[in-house]
């Protein structure tokens, strides 16, 4: 397959030809390039690498960024000429391939890193996966804007030294404590660390905007940082429950009907015992549970339960006892999270809870 001869004089228009002969010439054998990059061969690749690369260069910003958006797509794409568009000055012809184009290596994402401007580093920012090694740079170099935008990237990753940077810099930036707060790969450590340097109106957005896997981390964190006593623990019973809930066990008329009846009626206890016995959780960790301030845990609980979401409205009736109630926007928005919660999660931070309570 060649394509040299389909352009006469291809040599000497790279060479000597003027710019309008130059941008035909490459948008020709672009166009052949781009029509058939998903039947080519590496050495067909090769081929259309040479030529492009000798006259890309030459033709107007333009088509350049042009060929740069196309070829981001392009798993196959001319690895010379990506290399050489990806150092582009104008950020329309670097930016496509900055944000998406995986022929870019990572050494060159990191020389870019180092050595561009904001507007580059804010693309790089976007790429749908970042290493260590890449976002080390991004936030020790980017803007504000920029280390938001790689805060938020939920395939970015991050060192503990670039960690510790985020951190130390959203002292002073809320916006990016909201973005850094609901990242599914900060440690316990960090987000305490976190919550300590942000302002107390910052934490409270953080708890209402996370997701709800992560409002029980938050809320328990905003907890020990500000250092608010605990309500004396009730001391409960819960033997005779026990032993009710074995019998019905044993009947066979132990099922969610009866979890939901003894949440109803505002039997504690047997509500406690029962749920512990149907989901197979401890019943001083439900009890905890129950406890908390924030009803999030509650969610979590039912949907690593199996429970329908009428069983656990009324289960966050009876964590409240009876006579007391909760808005209806109150309850849409924790229907809502509950529909959201993938039981997957809910069970990991379930598990997480059991062995925390056990050690």
């Amino acid at each position: 397959m060649a394509v040299a001869p389909s352009i006469p004089g291809l040599e000497d228009i790279a060479r000597h030809g003027d710019p309008k002969r130059r941008n035909d010439a490459a948008r020709k054998i672009a166009g052949l390039f781009l029509a058939g990059a998903g039947r080519f061969r590496p050495r067909h690749v090769d081929l259309f690498d040479g030529i492009l690369t000798g006259l890309v260069p030459h033709t107007e910003a333009a088509a350049r960024a042009e060929l740069a958006e196309r070829l981001s797509a392009l798993g196959n794409a001319p690895p010379m000429l990506v290399d050489l568009l990806v150092r582009d000055d104008e950020i329309s012809i670097a930016g496509p391939l900055l944000r998406r184009s995986p022929v870019v290596t990572e050494p060159t994402l990191i020389e870019i890193a180092r050595m561009r401007g904001q507007s580059h580093l804010l693309a790089l920012s976007e790429r749908p996966a970042l290493s260590f090694g890449v976002t080390d740079v991004i936030v020790r170099r980017g803007d504000r804007e920029v280390v938001r935008r790689v805060a938020g990237n939920a395939g970015a990753r991050f060192s503990p030294s670039g960690y510790s940077s985020l951190i130390r810099r959203a002292c002073d930036d809320g916006v990016l404590t909201l973005a850094v707060g609901q990242r599914e790969d900060l440690s316990a450590p960090q987000l305490k660390e976190l919550l300590a340097g942000s302002a107390d109106i910052v934490r409270r957005r953080l708890f209402e905007v996370a997701r709800p896997d992560r409002k029980a981390a938050i809320g328990e964190t905003m907890a020990e940082i500000s250092g608010a006593p605990k309500p004396a623990a009730i001391r409960r019973d819960f033997a005779p429950a026990q032993r009710a809930i074995l019998a019905m066990h044993q009947a066979g008329t132990l099922n969610e009907a009866a979890l939901l009846d003894f949440a109803r009626l505002h039997q504690y206890e047997h509500s406690v015992a029962a749920l512990s016995a149907l989901s197979g959780v401890q019943i001083v960790t439900i009890d905890r549970v129950m406890m908390r301030d924030r009803a999030d845990s509650v969610l979590i609980l039912g949907r690593a339960s199996g429970l329908k979401w009428a069983t656990v409205r009324a289960l966050m009736m009876l964590r409240l006892g009876p006579g007391r109630a909760v808005s209806a926007t109150d309850i849409e928005e924790a229907r809502l999270n509950f529909e959201r919660l993938a039981a997957s999660t809910a069970q990991r931070v379930v598990n997480f809870w059991q062995t925390r309570q056990s050690a």
